[in-house]
């Protein structure tokens, strides 16, 4: 059974210090949110499958399967028990597979659809139900370019269903609850080179590289995310950080 790890003792200040919660906050992307929203001053619950306990006691971590309903409520327990508020909702694990349309299989289903669609839906429904109780709050989904940029060399069709649809409850969830505070974006990344694989396997993209021929990094992300929670007046925005490459089609 997935335990909550929790690091040093900690209780953030309810009047100065925002939470933030990260999924797939364990690594690549996740980690650089973890790391950017700390450098702003704000206490982060980051989660994902496997993850260790960090020695910064403004970082709780939660180990656990996102798709699992009681995921989710461990997750927002943990957040208010800890630091006593939700201020945003990042919705960063997701997982990508390349496969011939006809060669998936329904644990390949199960699986995208668990971590992509189910663990968003059951996280940010617990949220936004906290978040209303304060009158306010962000949440930000991790969608991506393949969802509106098909590439036959690389087939996801599974992919891209799943963050389509991020991207489509994006703006509903945005329509929703922008009279009641709360503010829901989207980050639709193109190429993103992270460190789980290393620099020489971007080296031959060829034509599937993006108008600005190269690949983003973990980095661009970060600040696209980071730019949308100082961006008040912003809600229902998927914000394209592809190099061109879905303006290109």
């Amino acid at each position: 059974m997935m335990s909550t790890v929790v690091s040093n003792s900690f209780r953030s200040d309810p009047v100065t210090s925002k939470v933030a919660i990260i999924t797939g906050g364990s690594q690549g992307i996740g980690a650089g949110l973890v790391a950017g929203y700390r450098a702003r001053g704000w206490a982060v619950v980051a989660s994902a499958r496997t993850i260790t306990s960090s020695d910064d006691p403004a970082v709780l971590t939660v180990g656990g399967d996102v798709a699992q309903p009681a995921t989710a409520e461990r997750i927002i327990g943990a957040a208010l028990e800890r630091f006593g508020r939700i201020d945003t909702l990042v919705n960063n694990a997701g997982v990508y597979l390349s496969k011939p349309f006809t060669d998936y299989t329904a644990a390949d289903y199960a699986l995208i659809t668990g971590v992509n669609l189910a663990g968003f839906f059951w996280l940010t429904q617990r949220a936004i139900a906290e978040m209303l109780k304060r009158h306010g709050g962000h949440v930000v989904n991790i969608s991506a370019t393949i969802a509106e940029v098909a590439n036959s060399a690389t087939p996801a069709v599974l992919t891209a269903l799943t963050k389509g649809g991020l991207a489509a409850a994006t703006r509903s969830l945005a329509v929703e609850y922008a009279s009641r505070g709360i503010r829901v974006n989207a980050v639709s990344p193109g190429i993103i080179q992270t460190p789980e694989h290393p620099g020489e396997s971007y080296a031959d993209l060829g034509d599937q590289l993006p108008p600005m021929r190269r690949v983003g990094q973990v980095g661009d992300v970060v600040n696209a995310v980071l730019f949308l929670e100082s961006s008040p007046y912003v809600t229902g925005e998927v914000l394209h950080i592809d190099g061109g490459q879905s303006a290109g089609h």
